[in-house]
């Protein structure tokens, strides 16, 4: 999991029980599996309702975006190989890039730099890559989607769980007894959809939007660095123009 999902996650959940021990409330009461199950598994089947078969095979990568580190390099590695490869194709043509191409991990650079070779028109070349960076962005908007749809359905179907609890407590007003209990637990199920909305869901919808758009702003990068590599520019004006594509935190940070 990413460090910082994790970490949010946890404070989230501590500053939580630490709230329930002042209040004098016990923690382990949030431990009540029947509004666990109705809230994760009714809000995710409810957050599957809006989506089509293909997007549910998608599900899993969706998940995995949202709560692993981000595969995005830092902008000085690509930065780097673009530099290296002006530097080559400076020297020695844009036909001598064919076998370094094929050393390239990153797949999109790869596709660019192929096209760039065979000598694709700079404009639609440039076209090509920005119409795949808009799908990717695309895509990643109905993964966000999904996860703030989960966001938007846990609270009312944690407000269905009470009611539901509700309806039990009077059917059992014979037992007073047993009536604190019941109205507590019924309560624990709009708890656990107002804390899964907002402890879990809505963050890793923005945690998928924030990768994208890091992604994104790597791709455009991409785009950049090869359409100079195909203009023929120096290595150092190569350099200097992606450096300026990367924000001032960064440059202090690969600097330091």
């Amino acid at each position: 999991m990413d460090p910082a999902t994790l970490i949010g996650f946890v404070i989230s959940l501590i500053a939580l029980v630490v709230f329930m021990i002042l209040e004098g409330a016990d923690p382990t009461s949030l431990i009540f599996l029947p509004a666990i199950v109705l809230v994760v598994v009714a809000t995710f089947g409810a957050a599957a309702a809006s989506q089509t078969m293909s997007d549910l095979t998608k599900i899993p990568g969706w998940f995995k975006m949202a709560v692993l580190p981000a595969k995005v390099p830092p902008p000085t590695e690509n930065i780097q190989i673009l530099v290296g490869l002006a530097e080559k194709a400076r020297k020695e043509g844009l036909l001598a890039l064919e076998a370094e191409v094929k050393k390239v991990d990153d797949a999109f650079l790869r596709r660019g730099l192929q096209m760039s070779i065979d000598g694709t028109d700079p404009e639609d070349l440039r076209a090509v890559l920005e119409s795949e960076i808009a799908a990717k962005k695309a895509e990643d908007k109905v993964a966000a989607k999904f996860m703030n749809n989960m966001g938007g359905y846990a609270p009312t179907i944690g407000i269905l769980g009470c009611i539901v609890g509700l309806m039990n407590v009077m059917g059992n007003l014979s037992n007073p007894e047993a009536l604190g209990p019941m109205v507590s637990a019924a309560f624990i199920a709009t708890l656990w959809g107002v804390m899964a909305a907002n402890f879990w869901f809505l963050p890793m919808g923005a945690k998928i939007t924030r990768v994208s758009e890091l992604q994104a702003a790597q791709m455009e990068l991409l785009v950049e660095g090869i359409a100079e590599i195909q203009a023929g520019t120096s290595p150092r004006t190569v350099r200097q123009k992606l450096t300026s594509l990367v924000p001032p935190s960064e440059r202090e940070r690969e600097a330091a």
